[in-house]
């Protein structure tokens, strides 16, 4: 018994905090949030979304930390650059997005691999310069 309300609690922490990625996203595109605000928000949500991590998944128990703990951090403190406002009216709509369904932009989700990849070869061709 004591497990299943463990696990519920769990998948209610993962649901509010992918909502709150919603709302860090939409208040990202509102013109009245600040330019400080957008840059950690739309730091945060490209982490959150990416395929890549910080620190590996498969490095025992450090590979999980990032998610457990670098995300939900980033969320909390990106949500406390946002005006009060901009949170509420936003936490609404990436309400209504839930209960739509997902929301797919392949063209945003292909501009974070792209990123990804050339932070990839940028360290590669790095490291091949300070080790020839």
């Amino acid at each position: 018994m004591n497990d299943e309300h463990l696990l519920d609690k769990l998948k209610r922490v993962a649901k509010k905090l992918k909502q709150n990625l919603f709302v860090l996203y939409l208040s990202y595109k509102d013109d009245r949030t600040p330019w400080f605000a957008k840059v950690v928000a739309i730091c945060v949500v490209a982490y959150a979304f990416s395929p890549i991590d910080l620190i590996p998944d498969f490095i025992p128990v450090l590979g999980y930390l990032d998610d457990l703990m670098i995300v939900p951090l980033g969320i909390a403190f990106a949500l406390k650059l946002i005006p009060p406002e901009i949170i509420e009216l936003h936490t609404e709509q990436a309400e209504e997005m839930r209960k739509k369904g997902k929301p797919q932009n392949w063209f945003v989700g292909i501009l974070f691999i792209l990123i990804w990849v050339l932070l990839a070869i940028w360290i590669c061709r790095l490291a091949f310069q300070v080790f020839s």
